[in-house]
């Protein structure tokens, strides 16, 4: 297998040296290979947003390294980073530019990675290919190429988020509670959705989810944080064969801490 993210022993804090300090991540080590999809869940606090953070660049950890695909980025800026990891956050609208139409945040989505212009314009093949890629949500959108996407509902907006982030094929695919915004029958839309492309685009994705049934429906890894650190960690025919309560004894198991439901966990 080959390692398309390796982390190894990071710590990150905030308000250092005041009396709220908070020392998030705790030695977190981990390896994610090619291929992988994996679920991530833990409760408030539990360091699932600032590890995602961490990995993208949106601020750097304070000891630690982060390798992605053979390469040392623990340094590196977001802008960076960018040109290998696609992201779709849990706001529908901070992934695609209201103004713009969608074939025009396809466009800028397109040339992720590379040299870019002050242009906006769309070519004709980029057109065609907008389309078809388009089609594959199921929404009509391709029928909609100059609808600005400022008129599209949440759903719609987070799925052509979602397809932005994985048109140019990246390294790594970072979901942040892509869908907790959005109402149950959309989640599962888009959730369903995201699981299609993962698998169609052979993209190595890491998801963060507060539902612990979709954590152990989706993917073929399941991460579970406790106090910045990993408490569970399952994959293959464990994790397919795995109920809520088999997860709960595990973390119960691995942690020391005992929980009667999922919503004292994930808070």
């Amino acid at each position: 297998m080959t390692a398309i993210l390796q982390v190894k022993d990071i710590h990150k804090s905030f308000e250092i040296g005041t009396v709220n300090e908070n020392h998030v991540l705790k030695g977190l080590t981990l390896t994610i290979e090619k291929g992988e999809f994996v679920t991530i869940i833990g409760g408030n606090g539990a360091g699932k947003s600032t590890l995602l953070n961490s990995i993208a660049g949106s601020f750097l950890v304070d000891s630690g390294s982060i390798h992605l695909a053979g390469e040392d980025v623990t340094r590196q800026k977001t802008a960076e980073r960018a040109k290998h990891i696609g992201r779709v956050f849990q706001d529908p609208k901070m992934g695609t530019a209201t103004r713009l139409s969608i074939e025009e945040n396809l466009a800028v989505a397109y040339k992720r990675g590379g040299k870019r212009g002050l242009s906006l314009g769309v070519k004709d093949k980029q057109r065609v290919e907008f389309r078809e890629r388009l089609k594959q949500l199921d929404l009509n959108l391709e029928s909609r190429l100059k609808m600005e996407v400022g008129l599209l509902s949440g759903g719609q907006r987070q799925a052509l988020t979602l397809l932005m982030a994985a048109l140019q094929s990246p390294k790594l695919l970072l979901l942040d509670e892509h869908t907790a915004a959005l109402d149950p029958k959309t989640s599962k839309m888009v959730l369903e959705l995201t699981n299609k492309i993962v698998k169609e685009e052979q993209l190595t994705a890491m998801m963060i989810t507060h539902n612990m049934e979709n954590a152990i429906e989706y993917g073929n890894r399941l991460i579970m944080l406790y106090n910045g650190q990993i408490a569970v960690d399952v994959r293959g025919k464990e994790k397919q064969q795995m109920t809520v309560p088999d997860l709960l004894e595990l973390f119960h198991k691995n942690s020391g801490n005992r929980v009667s439901d999922d919503a004292l966990i994930l808070g």
